[in-house]
């Protein structure tokens, strides 16, 4: 807050002229306080109680310029405000809350990850079923194959006894074979649904 104005060359003179002419008008402490302002270098600073009585006097012998003629080339001397150093006790208490605020904010951005699935054990137990559902999906292919082939063998022996000619034979064991596939197929796609969940 201030409490002085830093004087202009305004004051300076003025104030100069009026201790030179009016010595004897001018109370003894206040001209020692004036002469002290003035033998100062530059910036140079007025109190405002030192500024009050040179008012007072000025009113008192009725002389021809006022204060703010004497001030106005002047300005308000703003002192530097000091920061007082900081409670180590605070800093510390600060520094906790925030480690605990960063800490909240982490776990409210990752209370979505689920730790178990990017464990080892989980990716390898992953690695297991794909593995367990591409050895069914194989499994169930040479099931499909081995059927089909032999059904074709089946029919293809047993029509011996009802047909001599091996084109007859190999029409009804291939008739048979796609009979038994279709069926296999059937029952293969309506398996595949169950596990997919469709009815």
């Amino acid at each position: 807050m201030a409490s002085s104005f830093v004087i202009g060359n305004t004051f300076r003179e003025r104030v100069r002229d009026l201790l030179e002419k009016d010595e004897a008008s001018v109370p003894t402490e206040l001209q020692k306080e004036l002469e002290d302002i003035l033998q100062r270098e530059q910036p140079s600073t007025l109190s405002f109680r030192t500024a009050r009585k040179l008012h007072k006097c000025l009113l008192d012998n009725g002389q021809p310029f006022y204060l703010n003629e004497l001030l106005e080339d002047s300005s308000l001397h703003l002192p530097e405000v000091e920061t007082p150093p900081r409670n180590p006790v605070l800093v510390a208490r600060l520094e906790r809350i925030r480690a605990k605020l960063a800490n909240e904010e982490y776990n409210r951005i990752t209370r979505n990850v689920n730790t178990q699935q990017m464990n080892r054990r989980e990716t390898l137990a992953d690695f297991g079923k794909e593995v367990r559902s591409a050895k069914a999906a194989v499994v169930t292919v040479l099931n499909f194959l081995v059927t089909v082939v032999a059904t074709f063998a089946c029919s293809y022996l047993g029509s011996q006894y009802l047909f001599t000619e091996t084109t007859a034979r190999v029409i009804s064991a291939v008739i048979a074979a796609s009979v038994v596939g279709l069926a296999e197929l059937y029952v293969l796609v309506r398996t595949m649904e169950g596990e997919l969940g469709e009815p």
